[in-house]
């Protein structure tokens, strides 16, 4: 099998049309916030475009030309007095108008508009996948299915059964895994690592009951599995309730997405091409939407939250470029009370712009690499 078709294998049309349509709204409200914040302060946006590259359609509305672009990878605004103006003699100057000249908490509502419309719409998922899906409990595990002939349906295991004490100890909240901290459902798979007699604590129907058994992890070196597969519990919820844990939950990513962006930073500088599970580019993230189409709606909201959370996360880093550069910038020339040269910011944005399209590159070569 060559890269190409390793790649479509991974892929399905399906997937891709989801994937496109994900992103594509993502962009479009995350643009629309940056319009609407620029309109509302009486600065013109000269035109929004849906998608990048050559442009199919295009119709003048409100003073903006909206346009309808052939890759659907993104999407821009371009708004009155962000870019320099042409000086009438074949160079450039300083914008004096419209962004240029508004205040710097009115430069900054519409730069953090964007970012925060991906937040609140990754929020306003959560809300609704809570209350309608329930919420995980961390320290329960329910047996979503159990394997024809497997030792589990010997030893009476069935599906709806809730794990919630393993050895005589309730399942903690979190717990320790090859050396990282997860939620405690996920630890039952560590004690199947363990040789000995076990105990699981399981409730159905109301009633707790022990399921008692003796376990080796490998026989002749193969490895056992005992024939269950589960997921943590869910517990429903009122839409207040969700609304409150996605908040908390969105609070709780903030270190991982850190963490995540820190560790793609270090292997970008040191051209680390492994795998990384925790930030993908198109084809992975095609991948997962793919994956994610074949199970349910459901799934396909989860990765909708996760992109539009990396959406905001991602362009509030304070890289020239990205809106969280721009913020920066503003800020600095408030400081300085008067805003950076010319020659200064299209050295630094340029600067910000490299390193952006070296850094995409580098995620498309790595997803790439992985086929070989």
């Amino acid at each position: 099998m060559n890269v190409v078709q390793g790649i479509a294998a991974a892929l399905t049309p399906l997937g891709l049309l989801w994937t496109v349509l994900i992103i594509g709204v993502a962009t479009f409200l995350h643009e629309l916030a940056h319009y609407a914040l620029a309109r509302r302060q009486g600065v013109a946006v000269h035109s929004f475009s849906v998608g990048m590259g050559p442009v199919l359609l295009r119709r003048m509305w409100r003073g903006t030309e909206w346009r309808l672009s052939l890759l659907p990878i993104g999407g821009y605004v371009e708004i009155d007095g962000m870019a320099p103006e042409d000086d009438g003699q074949g160079g450039y100057r300083q914008p004096t108008r419209g962004f240029a000249a508004l205040p710097v908490w009115g430069k900054v509502a519409i730069l953090l508009a964007g970012p925060l419309t991906n937040l609140l719409l990754a929020i306003g998922l959560m809300t609704v996948s809570f209350s309608s899906q329930g919420v995980a409990v961390p320290d329960r595990a329910r047996i979503e299915e159990v394997v024809d002939g497997s030792r589990a349906q010997t030893l009476g295991f069935r599906v709806g059964d809730v794990i919630t004490a393993i050895d005589g100890q309730d399942i903690p909240e979190t717990a320790q895994v090859g050396g990282q901290t997860v939620a405690g459902w996920e630890g039952v798979r560590d004690v199947l690592t363990k040789t000995g007699p076990h105990t699981f604590t399981v409730v159905r129907d109301g009633q707790a009951r022990d399921v008692r058994f003796d376990w080796t992890p490998t026989v002749g070196g193969q490895k056992q599995l005992l024939g269950i597969r589960y997921a943590p519990d869910v517990q429903p919820v009122s839409v207040g309730v969700a609304f409150v844990r996605a908040w908390q939950v969105t609070g709780e990513a903030v270190p991982q997405v850190i963490k995540s962006f820190a560790g793609l930073f270090q292997r970008f500088f040191t051209l680390n091409f492994t795998r990384d599970e925790n930030v993908s580019g198109p084809i992975g993230t095609a991948e997962i939407v793919s994956r994610a189409a074949a199970v349910s709606p459901w799934a396909l909201v989860q990765v909708a939250i996760l992109l539009n959370l990396s959406l905001a996360f991602f362009n509030l880093i304070p890289i020239p470029g990205l809106d969280g550069g721009r913020i920066v910038l503003a800020l600095v020339g408030a400081l300085r009370g008067r805003p950076l040269t010319f020659q200064q910011e299209q050295a630094i944005n340029f600067a910000g712009f490299a390193f952006v399209m070296l850094l995409m590159a580098f995620v498309v070569v790595r997803d790439v690499s992985r086929f070989f």
